[in-house]
């Protein structure tokens, strides 16, 4: 789904007919967690697939997979290879996708201040998982 949203804006880009670089923007985090993987890739630096698994406790490796692959294609992350006896792949934030930040920070503290607002108690906080899984 996220994809289709992307080739259309890429699509339309290469072809003269773009309109809104609004549009661009949202296009590059259009996905359900490709926001929060950026985030925590800003924030806390690389992860490996595995990590981002324990991070993200719902999602499935094929939409981890899918959001990976999406992200570097859109530079917005590098995925490095590491050889070894045991290659290990780690992913990383790149310059475009950390020129995303301030964006994503403001974003969260929109969330924070409009949960607060609302009086609402979560029930899950992904930030404290992270800290516990991660030992980041």
């Amino acid at each position: 789904m996220t994809d289709v949203i992307r080739k259309d804006v890429k699509e339309r880009l290469e072809n003269g007919d773009y309109s809104c670089s609004k549009e661009l923007t949202l296009s590059m985090f259009s996905g359900k967690w490709k926001i929060v993987i950026l985030f925590h890739l800003g924030t806390d630096g690389a992860y490996r697939f595995n990590q981002l698994m324990r991070l993200l406790t719902k999602i499935t490796h094929k939409v981890l997979t899918n959001q990976l692959r999406e992200m570097e294609e859109d530079q917005l992350i590098t995925r490095t290879v590491i050889p070894g006896t045991q290659s290990k792949v780690v992913y990383s934030i790149t310059d475009l996708g950390r020129s995303l930040m301030p964006i994503l920070n403001q974003m969260y503290q929109w969330g924070e201040e409009r949960i607060s607002k609302l009086q609402v108690d979560p029930q899950f906080s992904i930030n404290d998982q992270a800290t516990r899984d991660s030992g980041k």
